[in-house]
């Protein structure tokens, strides 16, 4: 343990240390953190009165975020699965770039959370009314924590190891990454339920909810990852596993697909039955009364999604700019179907019969912008931190920064 601190000096001393390209990057992500801290500070003393949220729609963008965020750390136990459960050890090295990311989205789901509180000294009322088992937010306070515990504790312990050049004793870290994979599906059923359990948002009072919310994160996630890695293949030359990208393509395109087909069936029980929450679902595809702020958005998620889903189902998505594309359009796609298309829509029109849209605001686009901008310099700094560990360029007995 004494080698520890030695071991962090040397992590914060190389998180500094890249080419041109690596410094213009994290200078882009430091001046949209700033930008999104100065708006949360403005924000923090006026208000919420500065976002687009209002009495009728209280939720917007910041929990828009959150939801997808949450399905993005979700995604990491794609790549644990066939490591740990079938043994593809020649995987083993993405596991910790997946695992990471998951550190980095819960961090940002923390932190949209702060944003939607307003003020985060409200944070104390939360916590000391749990109305743990009862409440539904307690226990996603609970697994959102204790899955970002799970994940430091698995990354950093193989990531020690590597530096330390010794080999990880199983004991350690194997039964953390099983409980790991049971608590990636639960934190998004959690969150699932949290939406599902709110009785007077009837367009969310569906069983089939939390299926989707758990097909779209391994979707999503799997996508992000797939870009991630060939970034990071390009930036450090790190080699990136054909077959490791092949299986995460595999993936994307099954969850995608259980997911349009879960909205589809979705849609049809709505309009068909006509449904308590058929109101939300006409304005929302449709409009109503002449408000029609969201028709467009999910129209366009929809018109996304298929393109990719039609891209991946044929041959060309053997070729990595197709699959780029693929990747590119349904990420936009379930955040759109997610966010806007699907926490909005919940709140219009409000339980009285009114409709009052939602716009967001500059100043809620600036810190949603900030705290992504936030969550990418920390998972940059993990990757800049890992590829010299695992390449053995960063080791414990090596000279310099392992530059």
């Amino acid at each position: 343990m004494r080698e520890y601190p030695r071991f962090l000096y040397r992590c914060f001393r190389i998180s500094f240390v890249g080419n041109w390209q690596y410094h213009l990057w994290m200078l882009v992500l430091t001046v949209f953190s700033i930008l999104g801290l100065n708006a949360w500070c403005k924000q923090f003393v006026q208000g919420l009165v500065t976002t687009g949220m209002t009495d009728q729609v209280s939720w917007g963008l910041y929990i828009a975020n959150f939801t997808l965020l949450v399905g993005m750390a979700a995604a990491a136990v794609m790549l644990v699965v066939p490591v740990y459960i079938y043994g593809n050890r020649e995987l083993h090295d993405l596991v910790i770039f997946g695992e990471q990311l998951a550190i980095a989205s819960i961090i940002m789901c923390l932190l949209f959370v702060t944003a939607d509180l307003g003020q985060p000294l409200r944070f104390h009322h939360l916590l000391l009314r749990l109305n743990f088992p009862i409440s539904m937010l307690s226990w996603d306070v609970i697994v959102l924590n204790v899955y970002l515990l799970l994940n430091m504790h698995i990354c950093g312990y193989l990531i020690y190891c590597a530096y330390r050049k010794r080999s990880p004793s199983r004991w350690v870290y194997i039964p953390f990454v099983f409980i790991a994979i049971v608590w990636a599906i639960s934190i998004h059923t959690v969150t699932a339920f949290l939406y599902v359990g709110l009785g007077a948002r009837p367009f969310w009072n569906s069983a089939i909810i939390a299926p989707r919310f758990l097909a779209s994160a391994f979707a999503a996630g799997p996508a992000f990852i797939i870009l991630t890695l060939q970034v990071i293949s390009r930036a450090t030359g790190y080699p990136v596993s054909e077959k490791g990208l092949s299986l995460l393509r595999n993936i994307v395109t099954v969850a995608l697909l259980i997911n349009m087909f879960l909205l589809a069936c979705e849609v049809f029980t709505e309009f068909y039955t006509d449904s308590a929450h058929v109101a939300s679902s006409d304005y929302l595809f449709f409009g109503k009364d002449g408000a029609h702020a969201l028709v467009p958005w999910i129209w366009s998620a929809i018109a996304m999604n298929s393109v990719a889903l039609f891209l991946l189902l044929t041959p060309l998505a053997t070729r990595t700019g197709v699959m780029n594309i693929a990747c590119v359009l349904m990420i936009v796609g379930i955040w759109i179907e997610k966010g806007m298309g699907l926490i909005v829509p919940a709140f219009i029109p409000s339980p009285l019969g009114e409709i009052v849209e939602y716009v967001p605001t500059l100043n809620e686009i600036l810190v949603c912008l900030g705290i992504w901008a936030f969550g990418l310099l920390l998972y940059t700094i993990f990757v800049r931190i890992t590829v010299p560990v695992l390449e053995g360029r960063l080791t414990i007995d090596s000279p310099g920064s392992g530059e």
